[in-house]
């Protein structure tokens, strides 16, 4: 039987402290792994349909050709894991600021263990993804103007609820213009978000990609008997 709770790490990062915990959800009868910063609530097991959903309709998207994706925002790895299980990935750079986070990842103390640290394909970067999508040199430290088929960004809450000020340039027209410069021709930016569709984004998206459309992502929380609705953003750049 599983312990009722336990904290299994808890650092100091420089936009404040974080930790992982893992306690038994008696009702489910399941464990439950979640990441907080300080006292807000990151990310849990429980809840990963969209973050699956932003990898699955990214690479939907690009037709099942051979691919290089980047993903910003490490977590508990379910969308990064969602993308290495496509066949037709060829390397996924993942870049997280917390290097706590990346740590868990290798020390194998998440749900699926090492899946993300031990695969050839995969490479998990410590890194400022917004300061790297303003750059030049781009997404991957190892190869300065790399360019990826797919950028997935889950990062802060939604382009309005920020989870640290480092963002507050990157969901304007310049922003998202940068980092488009690091997508191929014809490849997808992808945003979760953790709210309903906003028109006024996808507007802004439009203007800076060749097209640019939101998919609601609805599922059932079973804590509250009710469903929730998140949001995943995607726009194609020009071919």
């Amino acid at each position: 039987m599983s312990l009722f709770f336990q904290e299994l790490d808890y650092q100091e990062t420089p936009i404040g402290p974080i930790s992982l915990r893992r306690r038994r959800e008696h009702r489910l009868d399941l464990d439950v792994w979640e990441i907080k910063l300080g006292d807000e609530f990151l990310m849990s097991s429980l809840f990963t349909a969209s973050e699956v959903a932003l990898a699955d309709l990214g690479l939907k998207a690009l037709a099942g050709r051979p691919v290089d994706v980047a993903v910003a925002g490490l977590g508990l790895g379910y969308t990064a894991k969602a993308v290495l299980d496509h066949d037709a990935v060829a390397s996924l750079v993942v870049v997280e600021l917390l290097e706590p986070v990346i740590g868990w990842h290798r020390a194998g103390l998440l749900p699926m263990g090492q899946a993300l640290a031990s695969d050839p394909r995969c490479r998990l970067v410590a890194g400022d993804f917004f300061a790297l999508a303003a750059g030049a040199d781009g997404l991957d430290p190892e190869a300065p103007a790399r360019l990826f088929d797919a950028v997935l960004v889950d990062i802060d809450h939604a382009p309005d609820d920020l989870l640290d000020a480092r963002s507050t340039g990157f969901y304007t027209p310049d922003g998202l213009a940068a980092v488009a410069r690091h997508v191929r021709p014809g490849g997808i930016f992808g945003l979760w978000s953790d709210a309903v569709v906003d028109p006024a984004f996808v507007a802004r998206l439009s203007g800076v990609f060749a097209e640019a459309w939101s998919v609601p992502v609805t599922f059932d929380n079973p804590l509250l008997d009710s469903s929730y609705t998140q949001t995943v953003y995607l726009a194609r750049k020009a071919a």
